[in-house]
């Protein structure tokens, strides 16, 4: 009975495609909508999140200067090495620290030159914020204390001033000093800010000091956590160090700053998801546009087609099997509307994720439930014309013209 009805209702819209095709529309558009917006948006966030996680794993960034909740910038004093050989000596749960003074200088090669940032540091940086050595080596102990000149390049200042060439073993001048190169690093590409993180040189923190900037001064302090350590509770702990350190009073707001750059993550990772939500939400007002629309034509079928349903009223059909044939067809209108929306839907989220370079992911879930949401706009607005056709008196159906 079911199948024989169905039929019936496909014949009915196959008679008048134009309009049927004209009718799905609206629910097309919305379904696409639905999937094209929150498939994006779930692309954006997993780009955030790896773009964060380039910075490196678990890890915490501490910085002289205003504390977090102030909103005007105040100076402090900078941070010295004991600083950190403390906070890796006394904090449970650091892993790793990684002093750094940087500086901008320009690099020179034979006639090949460019402006570049220089790190010094220690091999934990290279833990730290996740580099590898690609050829060659990382720092010695007795370059690391003796302030040795000797180098690591990155990826595109290796590529700008050497091409193809090797670079291992070959002199650099950087600002007024002969560098050695004595390894380079894995390519890591932008952070989330559009930083170049491989356009940088790491010496060793004492030469940087002493024959670049002239002080011994620490810019800022990279940490990670162990994994099975709060970063939270870790950065809490530093904190409180510090302060410490730096003779803080209690009340008194701390001259730097600890950024938990997981918190940073999970913060952006809940913008964005707000607001793909928000955007899914607005598109989904268009599946009730197209409902609108479903009602308005099953309307004007049930009009054209009186002296039909008079008929088959008049033969024996029950109230029900009209009301039935009329419920179909909307719900195969919406249903239709729904696939067509699904594969459109996909292939502009395709396309413009391929064009904003972020990841292309489908959520399986948000398939079923705009596609069983389009069929419930075909239920909820193809009742009203099919109560209204199958409320109809057959004598009366029968005199329509």
């Amino acid at each position: 009975m079911i199948l024989s009805t169905l039929w019936m209702a496909l014949r009915e819209l196959r008679r008048n495609t134009l309009r049927s095709l004209l009718t799905m529309l609206g629910i097309v558009i919305g379904v696409a909508a639905v999937i094209a917006l929150v498939n994006i948006g779930e692309g954006a966030t997993a780009r955030v999140k790896a773009d964060i996680g380039k910075l490196g794993d678990n890890l915490l960034i501490v910085r002289p200067g205003a504390g977090r909740r102030s909103m005007s910038f105040t100076q402090a004093p900078p941070f010295k090495l004991a600083d950190a050989e403390a906070i890796s000596r006394e904090v449970a749960g650091v892993s790793a620290v990684a002093p750094t003074a940087g500086t901008q200088q320009l690099v020179v090669w034979g006639n090949q030159n460019r402006q570049t940032t220089v790190m010094g540091t220690d091999n934990a940086y290279l833990e730290v914020r996740g580099y590898a050595v690609e050829r060659g080596r990382s720092f010695a102990a007795s370059e690391l204390s003796a302030g040795s000149a000797s180098c690591l390049l990155g990826a595109t200042v290796q590529k700008e001033l050497f091409g193809e060439l090797d670079p291992l073993g070959q002199s650099l001048r950087v600002g007024k000093i002969s560098c050695a190169v004595i390894g380079t690093l894995t390519a890591k590409g932008e952070s989330g800010i559009g930083q170049d993180q491989d356009d940088m040189i790491l010496m060793p923190l004492r030469t940087v000091q002493r024959r670049l900037l002239g002080n011994t001064d620490v810019s800022t302090l990279f940490l990670t956590v162990r994994s099975n350590r709060s970063t939270q509770s870790v950065a809490q702990q530093t904190e409180a160090l510090l302060r410490q350190r730096r003779g803080m009073q209690p009340g008194q707001e701390s001259d730097f700053s600890v950024r938990d750059m997981q918190e940073v993550a999970e913060a952006m990772s809940q913008a964005t998801g707000t607001l793909t939500a928000l955007l899914g939400a607005i598109a989904a007002v268009s599946l009730l546009v197209g409902g609108i629309g479903i009602m308005n034509i099953m309307l004007v079928n049930v009009t054209e087609r009186t002296r039909e349903i008079g008929v088959r009223l008049a033969i024996g059909a029950l109230a029900s099997d009209v009301m039935i044939q009329f419920l179909l067809e909307a719900v195969v209108l919406s249903a239709l509307g729904g696939t067509l929306g699904i594969a459109v839907g996909l292939g502009l989220s395709w396309s413009v994720t391929r064009a904003l370079s972020v990841p292309f992911l489908v959520q399986p879930p948000i398939l079923a439930l705009a596609f069983g949401f389009s069929a419930l706009v075909g239920v909820l607005f193809g009742f009203l014309p099919a109560r209204k056709a199958a409320s109809l008196n057959p004598i009366e159906a029968l005199r329509h013209e």
